[in-house]
């Protein structure tokens, strides 16, 4: 005898990955020498003084890779962490793709962000870090001065490729198939 196919309101989702569970499976616990590397090369491609790898926790953001100036710089140092609604990086997360705003003041909804305020953000490009469906969180760039709108392909473009470079170096650490 068989089975009649289950009707489509007793049919499950796919079951979803843990995003703690892939965050540990990545090895992703805190600060990591690869991922600051990562960070130093681009801001430096990008043109800019800050560039992140950032994962989303219950309360935080932690940046586990992270690019910023020094004291001497003049400009403001910024933490390994961060309120979940400051930033951009939140923006990105919900939407799971990549955000380019070579000026955030052209856009009224971004002007008003918290990093506008505290460390003189004008300009951001951030992609998420997905995981088998899962987003992790972004790798992104800041800087103080805005970008010509030209600039927009070439910013998504750098971003893209730091996002998949980022993932290849995850899964090829913890010995995980990628995507």
């Amino acid at each position: 005898m068989t089975r009649p196919a289950p009707s489509p309101q007793h049919e499950t989702a796919p079951r979803q990955p843990d995003p703690d569970a892939v965050l540990n499976a990545l090895g992703l616990t805190g600060p990591d020498p690869q991922l600051d590397a990562f960070a130093q090369r681009l801001a430096l491609a990008a043109d800019v003084p800050y560039a992140m790898v950032n994962i989303f926790g219950a309360e935080q953001q932690h940046f586990l890779g992270l690019c910023t100036p020094g004291p001497d710089s003049g400009l403001p140092v910024v933490g390994r962490s961060m309120a979940l609604e400051h930033g951009y990086c939140p923006e990105v997360v919900q939407r799971e793709k990549a955000l380019v705003l070579p000026d955030v003041f052209v856009h009224p909804r971004f002007a008003g962000n918290e990093v506008v305020d505290r460390i003189n953000i004008r300009t951001y490009a951030g992609a998420p870090l997905i995981y088998r469906g899962v987003v992790l969180g972004t790798v992104c760039f800041v800087g103080h001065q805005e970008k010509p709108k030209a600039t927009g392909r070439d910013s998504l473009a750098l971003i893209k490729a730091g996002s998949d470079e980022v993932m290849g170096y995850l899964c090829r650490r913890s010995g995980l198939t990628p995507r």
